[in-house]
C-alpha cells in the first residue's frame, strides 16, 4: 500500500509553502495532492491559492514526488483550458501529474460563476456535466494535434494541445465517485478510483459500518469495470482519510483512533488494504491558530512518524 498526503493551498509560497512540498518529498510520500477550489469551507475568509499554479511551483521545487489535484471539478473548470494547463504542468513536472477529478459538490465555489438569476445545478445536472466533461477532457489530452466537439454543455473548435502529455497516451485520471454513473466513468477513464467513504456515517456510524459501506462501493466499482470490459485490478483504489467515523472524536472517545499513534494508523490502513485499497491519503498538518478544519489531521510529529515508520510497515 502506498501512502500520500494532501497539502492545502493556504500557505504563501515564500513563507513556508515551498518547504511543505519539499518536506513531503523528503519524507518519502508517494504523492502530494492539493484541493482545487476557489475557496473552501472554514478557509474561505483567509488565504487560499490556486491549485494548478501551486502544483506548477511544487513541480519545480521537487524531483520525484507525484503531484496532483484531489479533486478538480466542472464547478469552475472548462475542459479546453484545463487540458492546456495540464499539458503544461505535465511537461514542467517531467510526467509526475495525476488529475484527481470529480463531479463537484455544492460548496462555496459551486455557484461562483453563476448569474444571480441562475439556479444551482441539481445532482443529476452535475452528473450530466461531469460525464461530458471527462469525455471531452480525455479526448483533448489524447488528440493533441487538434479536435472539435459540440455537446450539451461544452464545445471545442480545433482545440490543440501540442506536444501532448509527457505521460502517454495522456496523464492519468483518478476519478472520485460513489454512485453508479461516477463509477462507470472511473471504470472507463480512470487509472485510479477515489473515495472518502460514506459521508452519512461520519456523524452516526462506526469503523465496522464504514468498512461495510466502502466494501459496497468497491463491489460497485467491480460491476462497473465488468460492464466496461475492464479488469478492476487495473485501477488503483485511493482512500482520502479524515471523513469516516473513525476520525470523528465524538464517536470514538475511549477507543483507538487512527491518529492516536503510528500503530493505530497502520492498523486502520491495514484493515482498508484488506478491502482492496492500494493508496491511503492523509492531510498534512494545518496551522493550529488557523480556522477549524473538519477533516482529521495528524500533529506534526505523528505526521512525520506515519510517513516514515508507518509507511515502512505498510510496505512490508
Amino acid at each position: 500500500m502506498r501512502l500520500s498526503t494532501v497539502i492545502l493551498p493556504i500557505h504563501r509560497w515564500h513563507q513556508g509553502g515551498r518547504e511543505r512540498w519539499r518536506h513531503a518529498e523528503e519524507l518519502g510520500f508517494h504523492a502530494a495532492y492539493t484541493y482545487d477550489h476557489l475557496s473552501w469551507r472554514a478557509f474561505r475568509d483567509g488565504p487560499w491559492f490556486g491549485a494548478l499554479p501551486t502544483l506548477t511551483a511544487a513541480a519545480a521545487a521537487t524531483e520525484r514526488l507525484r503531484l496532483g489535484t484531489l479533486v478538480t471539478s466542472p464547478n469552475f473548470r472548462h475542459p479546453v483550458t484545463l487540458a492546456k494547463e495540464l499539458v503544461t504542468l505535465d511537461d514542467i513536472s517531467g510526467g509526475r501529474i495525476t488529475l484527481g477529478i470529480g463531479a463537484g459538490g455544492n460548496g462555496f465555489d459551486a455557484t461562483t460563476l453563476l448569474r444571480s438569476d441562475e439556479v444551482p445545478w441539481t445532482p443529476r445536472k452535475r452528473a450530466d456535466r461531469f460525464g461530458e466533461f471527462v469525455t471531452l477532457l480525455d479526448a483533448l489530452l489524447r488528440e493533441p494535434a487538434g479536435m472539435s466537439y459540440e455537446g450539451e454543455f461544452y464545445a471545442a473548435t480545433e482545440a490543440r494541445n501540442l506536444p501532448g502529455c509527457v505521460q502517454r497516451p495522456r496523464l492519468p485520471f483518478a476519478v472520485a465517485a460513489t454512485g453508479p454513473r461516477g463509477l462507470a466513468l472511473a471504470a472507463r477513464f480512470g487509472r485510479a478510483w477515489v473515495t472518502t467513504g460514506d459521508p452519512k456515517l461520519y456523524e452516526e456510524g462506526n469503523g465496522a459500518r464504514s468498512r461495510e459501506a466502502l466494501a459496497r462501493q468497491m463491489e460497485g466499482l467491480g460491476r462497473a469495470c465488468a460492464e466496461a470490459g475492464r479488469d478492476v485490478a487495473e485501477l488503483d483504489k485511493v482512500l482520502l482519510t479524515g471523513f469516516t467515523p473513525e476520525f470523528n472524536p465524538r464517536l470514538t472517545v475511549g477507543a483507538d483512533r487512527p491518529f492516536d499513534s503510528v500503530d493505530a494508523f497502520v492498523d486502520f490502513a491495514g484493515r482498508h488494504a484488506e478491502l482492496g485499497f492500494t493508496e491511503i491519503v492523509i492531510h498534512a498538518p494545518v496551522p493550529e491558530d488557523g480556522p477549524g478544519f473538519d477533516a482529521a489531521v495528524p500533529e506534526d510529529k505523528l505526521f512525520e512518524e506515519i510517513a516514515t515508520r508507518g509507511a515502512a510497515q505498510l510496505a512490508a
